[in-house]
């Protein structure tokens, strides 16, 4: 079984090229397209993703767990492997034909149906990406290797291609050619572990699981993605243009906590169905620990620079973005938790009638106040959206997770956090008012967060878990001495 912290190293290592590589390409791009064109490529986008919400359905989160436990015998794992994939293979069709059929039949979509078609084909390549079996399998490196390389030459297309406003289409395009050369090379590579198979495989077994969390995920597009369609249609490409980019920053900074989703996954269903039930409440816990330590200094780092933020990354007439992305900062926080629980907790352990209500309950909130709010308030209200709903989830997985799992949610170490951090929100608010450029203050900022983090959980409250964390994530001819004493 491969080593969990170099499972973690390789899942940080991707996460660090998860934001470099946007933020190489991004401002660079929101600059030449602008606000507008880049409104116009991410309304597509979010039509296209509720359509690949329908054709992947639960097989992300089905997918890893499955193999994962067949993990080690090459026939069972194929058998687990096709049963998986013919169900998606099913779903992906379908799909793709009421994709088609909406390009023409509705006149919003038939608007720019080229960005459309080129949305179909990445809808079909995101079927055979298959990024759930090596997931389950834990093969991270390669995982992060193959991004790498193909981000790179992403970046490299994006510098060559993109010239002009125009080039919108060319921008999409190059999207989309990402996902169809990981599919690519990851069906060459799924050989070596799987192969298709008929006979014996568990589709039946598959199918409620894959169906029920599909629906768990269709239910959490209607706060998330479905929030950019909902304010495409009832309001202009400039709103959509301030919320995602309010949004593409925050992707760029949850990244670093689903790195710990990506690694603890399989290997928490694995601890599971050996029957150590007290190890994985012990896991939940240290999690939560860590993105205590983690999140609450990134949130206030996010409130407080919100402004120099988006001026960095997106430039001048994004300032209608500013507003979203302080509201939208605690989700660091709030969606880090959800995944936790959701993700590592109440997945791993077949909760998922529970998972299904509790998206329900998301899904409602933001059907209604998408109703509410955003006709008036534009890209303002969908980041209110955004935030309520993911309260709402959260509040719920607290709730299943202390009764039914039996696992108590760390108030009191999410609160002594929180306290410690007190003098850091003043130190940022003192920074906002230094006289000096943005980008300037800016790095004083990240200076002092980082700072602050590292004397607080390394020397005036040693954290253990802050402490493994970064020896996981640091290569070991780059730590220092203090931090490889702290993990003897």
């Amino acid at each position: 079984m491969p080593s969990l912290k170099k499972n973690f190293f390789y899942s940080v290592l991707l996460t660090l090229a998860n934001y470099i590589f946007p933020l190489i390409t991004y401002p660079y791009v929101s600059r030449v397209l602008g606000v507008t064109n880049i409104g116009v490529c991410n309304f597509v986008d979010s039509i296209v993703n509720w359509f690949i919400l329908f054709s992947m359905m639960g097989i992300s989160v089905v997918g890893v767990r499955e193999i994962a436990a067949s993990r080690g015998e090459r026939q069972q794992q194929s058998r687990t492997f096709s049963a998986l994939l013919a169900l998606n293979a099913a779903t992906t069709l379908l799909s793709a034909v009421a994709l088609a059929v909406a390009i023409f039949a509705v006149p919003a979509l038939y608007a720019h149906k080229e960005l459309m078609c080129i949305g179909l084909l990445r809808l079909v390549a995101n079927f055979l990406c298959i990024e759930w079996l090596f997931k389950g399998l834990e093969e991270f490196r390669f995982i992060t290797l193959r991004s790498v390389a193909i981000r790179t030459l992403y970046v490299i297309a994006v510098f060559v291609f993109i010239r002009k406003p125009e080039d919108y289409n060319v921008y999409y395009l190059l999207l989309c050619l990402t996902i169809v050369a990981n599919a690519f090379v990851n069906m060459g590579y799924s050989r070596r572990f799987v192969s298709l198979v008929r006979d014996r495989i568990p589709i039946r077994r598959m199918a409620g699981p894959f169906f029920l969390i599909g629906l768990y995920t269709v239910m959490t597009s209607m706060y998330t993605s479905f929030n950019v369609a909902f304010l495409g249609f009832v309001s202009s490409p400039e709103q959509v243009g301030y919320y995602t980019s309010a949004t593409k920053i925050f992707g760029m900074i949850i990244a670093l906590f689903t790195a710990f989703t990506s690694v603890m996954l399989p290997r928490m269903s694995a601890v599971l169905a050996e029957g150590r039930d007290e190890e994985f409440k012990q896991i939940v816990q240290k999690v939560l620990r860590v993105l205590f330590c983690l999140g609450i200094p990134v949130v206030l780092l996010m409130e407080v620079e919100a402004g120099d933020i988006i001026r960095i990354i997106s430039g001048k007439g994004y300032e209608g973005a500013v507003v979203p992305l302080r509201i939208i900062a605690p989700l660091i926080l709030i969606i880090g938790m959800e995944q936790v629980l959701v993700l590592q907790t109440m997945m791993p352990m077949k909760y998922d009638r529970p998972v299904l209500i509790n998206s329900m309950i998301g899904a409602l909130t933001g059907i209604l106040l998408n109703i509410l709010l955003v006709d008036r308030m534009e890209a303002i209200g969908s980041s209110v959206v955004w935030l309520v709903s993911e309260l709402a989830v959260l509040g719920g997985a607290i709730v299943v997770v202390t009764r039914k799992a039996g696992i108590p949610f760390p108030v009191r170490p999410f609160l002594s956090e929180l306290a410690r951090y007190l003098i850091l929100a003043c130190l940022l608010l003192g920074t906002s008012f230094l006289p000096v450029p943005f980008y300037v203050r800016f790095i004083i900022a990240v200076f002092v967060t980082v700072v602050y983090f590292l004397v607080v959980n390394l020397l005036v409250f040693p954290s253990q878990e802050v402490k493994e964390v970064l020896m996981a994530a640091i290569p070991e001819p780059f730590r220092g001495k203090h931090l490889s004493r702290c993990s003897e």
